[in-house]
């Protein structure tokens, strides 16, 4: 079955940097589009950022351009959140997710409802 595997968040000071991780199995993982959101306490999930299957395509949510940058290496079946100059705001629980079927060679998405396998999480958290 299909897993999505987050790792890499933890505490970090605001302006600090972390990069999250995603090794994802049980998919030919080059076939998709992948993307990252995020939930804070009392809040809906909402998109970070989305990758095309050879990454050609990128897209962010504006709450984050400029500051994360969203790359994959289908030869490790991962795909990466950098993210630096972190706020406060940024504190969230962060999720890799990956749509119900292959996606088109430039095809993105930036809905929860785009996205089928979801994984456990990652909690982030930025003090002030």
């Amino acid at each position: 079955q299909v897993q999505l595997v987050e790792s890499g968040g933890g505490l970090v000071q605001a302006g600090g940097s972390l990069t999250l991780s995603c090794a994802a199995s049980g998919l030919t993982f080059s076939n998709y589009a992948m993307g990252w959101f995020r939930q804070a306490p009392g809040k809906e999930r909402e998109f970070v950022a989305t990758i095309s299957r050879i990454g050609g395509t990128t897209y962010y949510a504006d709450s984050v351009k400029g500051r994360f940058t969203i790359s994959r290496d289908n030869a490790k079946n991962t795909v990466y959140l950098q993210m630096n100059s972190l706020k406060p705001e940024d504190t969230a629980v962060y999720y890799c997710a990956a749509p119900w079927s292959p996606s088109r060679p430039i095809e993105v998405h930036t809905t929860p409802r785009d996205y089928h396998y979801w994984g456990q999480g990652t909690q982030v958290t930025v003090s002030s």
